[in-house]
């Protein structure tokens, strides 16, 4: 696995945090599952920030690799001339 490929993995798994956790806050928001994130010391807040957080890490690994995939360009090699 190269590092562009890493990157898009990173970029995915991230991404799906960010909706999961913005998911829960959505359900705290709506009280269907206060108790339990309650438990855990989790408000909406730091739901929020969490999806945040991951959107923004989903985003730069995606530039990143983007960016990486564009920079391997194959390098021609020059011969030195002949004299």
């Amino acid at each position: 696995m190269d590092r562009s490929a890493r990157l898009h993995v990173v970029g995915k798994i991230s991404y799906y945090l960010g909706w999961i956790s913005l998911l829960c806050g959505g359900l705290v928001h709506l009280g269907i599952a206060r108790a339990m994130f309650a438990a855990l010391s989790l408000t909406k807040r730091n739901l929020f920030e969490v999806s945040l957080v991951c959107f923004v890490i989903c985003m730069a690994s995606e530039i990143r690799a983007l960016s990486a995939t564009e920079k391997e360009v194959p390098v021609i090699v020059k011969r030195p001339a002949a004299a």
